[in-house]
């Protein structure tokens, strides 16, 4: 079993955690006027890495807040868990 920990609670089993996937995704800022292809393109594309990616991840079964997760996708192996409010600060 996985341990995943979250920024909030701390170290917790993987059963209790819920994947959100690909983090970073951002929303078109004038959706209206999107053709199906592109809001199609933005709702359900993703990179799919092969190695490390920032995920969302929620402690549903917990605290039930959303924090990010770096994950090698190869590996599984865990490298980092951050807030949001971290997360930002370290893009300043």
């Amino acid at each position: 079993m996985l341990m995943l920990t979250c920024p909030y609670c701390g170290p917790r089993a993987e059963t209790e955690f819920t994947c959100g996937g690909e983090a970073d995704i951002v929303r078109p800022q004038d959706c209206d006027t999107l053709t199906d292809a592109q809001w199609a393109d933005y709702a359900f594309m993703r990179k799919n890495v092969r190695g490390r990616a920032r995920e969302q991840w929620q402690h549903a079964q917990g605290c039930r807040r959303w924090f990010l997760a770096e994950r090698d996708t190869v590996s599984h192996e865990f490298h980092g868990f951050h807030t949001f409010e971290q997360a930002a600060g370290e893009r300043r």
